[in-house]
């Protein structure tokens, strides 16, 4: 079977959403597919870093394009930079050879409508993998107006592209009822969440010891914050929970990661003179062990009008490497849905609320540290080894002449992660 992968970044990029394609990608190729990915040439998050332009890489055919770098520091240059690789991608998509099957994710923005016109005109299957729900998230955002022309336009787009596809692939119950809410019908909608990087990301107590000795964060009670920096993950009351703590020598803030809010913690710091914050780049993914064992509290924060619309794709490997968790957000997400399988190591605090956020810090930073339950085994629902193969699965699904090589997926996982409410 013929394969193309669309999205805007790829390995050796870090971000999640490369990695979850890349691991798609190399485990379809190792199945005997043809695979070719379409992707960007630009890092994600730091646009100065540039990739091969075209590579063999693991058996599969990676195509970078260029696409403009203005940066994310505002809304019109990010729209030119998703405006330009829309182009130049559905440019260079003319000249591909013909592919069985389309597997699009969502960055940029609606790249699935490009997929699903492509698709169309190539006669091949196709399958959308909704990482986020666009025009939704901006809507959300503010960046657009509902009832706008133009977010009209975006949701008449994005629908065509959702009830064009033979299979809808999206991360928890919330974002499935929204797509459900839009015309796609239920059995062309399935939850497969995010796994965790379960093979290479795990409690490491050496990797612990060296990250926080690096980063001068031995004795200290680290509160950690590890993904993307983005107002669909408000970070004003962890900020202002830091602030409060200010003069607290025992207990820093360690901000891991990037995007167009990351400046906005640095502004604050600065702003504040903050000596107990501290800001990172991405770990690529061979250190995340070490960045991830480093943390005594981590944090997950959920924006109240994006349930349904993000996922807090975080989440797994921290439940992977075992480290209790703090929870900013609204009472009903996909993270209390987790709240069982915590292992009571899950805290939890509404947006505004930074004393509850402070109380929680320092009780957790007086008690002995613990550890949940210990998430990174092959069998746990939320291992690559569990989802990635039923991914595969559905992308194989509609080959009759993969269908008899197509492992069957595992009873449990199939039950506890597609059917189950609570997960």
């Amino acid at each position: 079977m013929r394969v193309l992968l669309l999205n805007q970044c790829f390995y050796p990029d870090v971000v999640s959403t490369a990695q979850h394609l890349t691991d798609l990608a190399t485990e379809l190729s190792r199945r005997g597919h043809a695979v070719t990915v379409l992707t960007s040439d630009r890092g994600y998050d730091d646009p100065s870093l540039r990739f091969k332009r075209r590579e063999r890489w693991k058996g599969i055919t990676v195509i970078r394009i260029p696409s403009l770098s203005g940066g994310k520091n505002s809304k019109w240059k990010r729209v030119a930079n998703f405006s330009s690789f829309l182009l130049i991608c559905a440019f260079r998509m003319l000249f591909l050879p013909r592919v069985d099957a389309v597997v699009a994710l969502t960055s940029p923005p609606l790249i699935s409508y490009l997929a699903a016109l492509y698709a169309r005109l190539a006669r091949a299957r196709l399958y959308c993998w909704i990482m986020d729900l666009n025009p939704d998230e901006a809507i959300a955002a503010g960046w657009l107006t509902e009832n706008s022309k133009t977010a009209r336009l975006l949701k008449r787009m994005m629908n065509y592209s959702l009830r064009l596809a033979d299979q809808v692939v999206v991360l928890d119950r919330f974002v499935k009822d929204k797509v459900q809410a839009g015309g796609v019908e239920s059995e062309r909608i399935s939850v497969v969440p995010p796994w965790s990087h379960s093979d290479v990301v795990q409690y490491s107590s050496s990797g612990r010891l060296q990250f926080r000795n690096a980063h001068g964060l031995d004795g200290k009670f680290v509160v950690m914050y590890s993904g993307n920096h983005s107002p669909c993950h408000p970070l004003d009351t962890l900020l202002d929970a830091a602030l409060a703590l200010r003069d607290c020598s025992d207990v820093t803030f360690c901000f891991v990661g990037g995007g167009s809010e990351q400046q906005k913690v640095q502004c604050f710091t600065e702003s504040h003179q903050l000596r107990n914050i501290k800001c990172l780049p991405y770990q690529p993914l061979c250190d995340l062990s070490a960045s991830l064992s480093a943390a005594d509290l981590h944090v997950v924060v959920m924006g109240d009008p994006f349930v349904g619309i993000v996922h807090p794709c975080k989440v797994y490997n921290i439940m992977a490497v075992g480290v209790r968790l703090l929870y900013i957000g609204p009472d009903e997400s996909h993270v209390t849905d987790l709240a069982g399988q915590l292992n009571g190591q899950l805290l939890t605090a509404k947006h505004g609320d930074h004393k509850t956020v402070v109380s929680h810090i320092l009780k957790s930073s007086l008690s002995q540290p613990q550890r949940a339950k210990d998430q990174s085994s092959d069998k746990s629902p939320y291992s690559k080894t569990v989802l990635l193969p039923q991914l595969c699965g559905i992308v194989e699904s509609g080959d009759s002449a993969t269908r008899a090589l197509t492992r069957p997926l595992p009873a449990e996982s199939v039950l506890s992660v597609t059917n189950e409410p609570g997960t």
